[in-house]
């Protein structure tokens, strides 16, 4: 019986590395000269990161230090999706980043065809928002890691290959 290898596609990000980026962002507005006084706010829930600061160039500063300081932590730039900038009372300005977690189907699909497309001799399975890449061959496995990577550059979604086995 021949042994068949496998690895995961998945698209999704240590969220205790966000939290811990954000803590960074919150202290370093609360000590630069011109953050200080703007009653910035920075704040996570379940999917979003909502910023609520008092113009558009404040938000813009702190933009950049989000982007900053994940780059120092290992979080790749392509879960942060920028929503509009929205005016709310009192002339500040509002922006919520939508946080990109999981592989939808249509992609998954597209990934799954491009995959299986080059290199005949993998099966691609999808489960729900996570691919299943199997071969009987490391070095057609070693491809497929190839190919997500390039992948990963033209759909610009955050994709990690894992448990490869």
């Amino acid at each position: 019986m021949a042994e068949s290898f496998s690895f995961d596609i998945v698209s999704d990000f240590e969220r205790q590395e966000l939290v811990n980026t954000l803590d960074q962002v919150k202290r370093e507005i609360s000590q630069r000269y011109d953050l200080k006084d703007t009653e910035t706010s920075v704040d996570l829930d379940k999917e979003n990161i909502f910023i609520t600061t008092n113009s558009e160039l404040t938000l813009n500063a702190v933009n950049d230090i989000i982007r900053q300081k994940a780059i120092k932590r290992n979080l790749s730039l392509k879960i942060f999706d920028y929503g509009l900038i929205e005016m709310v009372s009192g002339n500040r300005v509002k922006q919520t980043i939508l946080l990109k977690e999981g592989i939808k189907q249509d992609i998954a699909k597209k990934i799954s065809k491009n995959i299986r497309d080059q290199i005949k001799k993998v099966n691609v399975s999808i489960n729900g928002e996570t691919l299943r890449v199997s071969s009987k061959s490391k070095n057609d496995l070693q491809l497929a890691i190839k190919l997500v990577k390039d992948l990963e550059e033209s759909l610009n979604i955050p994709l990690k290959t894992n448990n490869f086995r």
